[in-house]
């Protein structure tokens, strides 16, 4: 009995460390001087924990790299101090020491040229304090981008950059701070 146990943990882990780690992630958002900056590149395949690095060329001045609890994303943040184009490129290795690289071009710009406009229906809960909006680069990571609740259903957002793709959603917060779940996710593409 103890021979086949064995065995099977040898093929269980001779499977595991045959699949190829690969970056899934295709491109990245542009940015904004001044503005805060986040992207994720993720990863899949092979076994983990991933090791990340920036193989080539510069992360935007301003922002920085770091791991996501269960290595299977590397999180760009921070806020771009510098207009330019950034070219480099990102390494994962699986721990069966497969690698996968992957090249990107990142374009920090001076200030934005466009604004997105949102609307959305009003919340049909009588106790609605405010409304909170939502971006994300993904569709998945959220960040809350108004400074306090918006009164109205009315929403501006001029810190967009030109080339790049931002999900929103909004939910409704009621007078104890109670907050809804989000709503559908709307895809904006800025030229």
């Amino acid at each position: 009995m103890k021979i086949s146990l064995v065995g099977l943990l040898l093929l269980t882990l001779g499977s595991r460390s045959m699949a190829n780690v690969a970056i899934t992630t295709i491109t990245l958002p542009n940015g904004t001087v001044s503005t805060p900056y986040s992207a994720v590149i993720q990863a899949s395949g092979g076994c983990t924990p991933y090791a990340w690095s920036i193989a080539s060329g510069t992360l935007p001045a301003g922002v920085s790299q770091k791991p996501s609890t269960k290595t299977t994303s590397l999180d760009l943040t921070g806020t771009p101090t510098k207009a330019a184009s950034y070219s480099f490129t990102v390494s994962v290795m699986g721990c069966g020491r497969n690698v996968s690289k992957k090249s990107y071009t990142v374009v920090i710009q001076t200030g934005a040229n466009h604004v997105v406009d949102l609307s959305w229906n009003a919340s049909t809960s009588t106790d609605v304090a405010g409304y909170n909006v939502y971006r994300s680069p993904n569709g998945t990571k959220w960040k809350k981008i108004n400074a306090s609740l918006v009164a109205s259903t009315l929403y501006s957002d001029s810190s967009v950059a030109n080339g790049s793709t931002y999900y929103y959603t909004t939910t409704a917060v009621d007078t104890s701070g109670n907050e809804s779940v989000k709503t559908t996710a709307v895809e904006v593409v800025i030229p």
